[in-house]
């Protein structure tokens, strides 16, 4: 079953990396590379390391790829064309779909116990300790100030993307203004 699950998101993987340099409009990008983060989540699940596989998850698939499109979308200065979807997603969306339902079904079906798997028994050291307990231990105490300012990094790229996606220097646009001003002195006029 391992091996099964190894190639299927392997392929997942690799199709999603091609797919993410051959599409021309950097939202399909941003979406390829979710897919692709999605994939490598499951295979660190496959390797018994669960708590890189939901790090990978919230932080790079959620956080990141969000402020990614985010970025995109606010920099993109010209309007975008409405599209029906492209026929290789709609082929490819209902079987990866199944897929993924079909690994995290197995997944809560092992760690319920009713299959042979465990969950957190991958990496132990030599008091007992679970890679989780270990990493959770490490991040909270030892690193948890670069934690806080890499929080604070993509706070402020945030806030530098909103900055350069304003039109003009930030001032009020005088020529709207200035329409505005004749508009309502056409309607006292009246």
């Amino acid at each position: 079953m391992h091996l099964i699950l190894f190639v299927v998101f392997a392929a997942f993987c690799l199709a999603g990396a091609i797919n993410l340099l051959l599409q021309s409009h950097p939202i399909n990008s941003a979406l390829s590379l979710i897919v692709v983060m999605s994939s490598l989540a499951v295979l660190y699940l496959l390797l018994g390391a669960e708590f890189l596989a939901i790090a990978q998850v919230i932080v790079y698939a959620g956080a990141i790829m969000v402020l990614f499109t985010f970025v995109v979308m606010l920099l993109n200065a010209g309007r975008e064309e409405r599209t029906l979807g492209s026929h290789i997603a709609r082929a490819v969306g209902f079987p990866a779909v199944v897929a993924i339902l079909a690994v995290l079904a197995t997944v809560i079906l092992h760690a319920q116990g009713i299959g042979a798997a465990v969950l957190g028994q991958g990496l132990t050291d030599v008091s007992g300790h679970t890679n989780i307990e270990e990493l959770s231990s490490v991040l909270f105490t030892r690193l948890l100030l670069p934690f806080e300012v890499t929080s604070i990094l993509i706070l402020i790229a945030i806030l530098g993307a909103v900055a350069l996606a304003r039109h003009g220097d930030g001032r009020p646009d005088q020529n709207r203004d200035a329409s505005q001003n004749r508009i309502q002195e056409r309607t006292a006029a009246k």
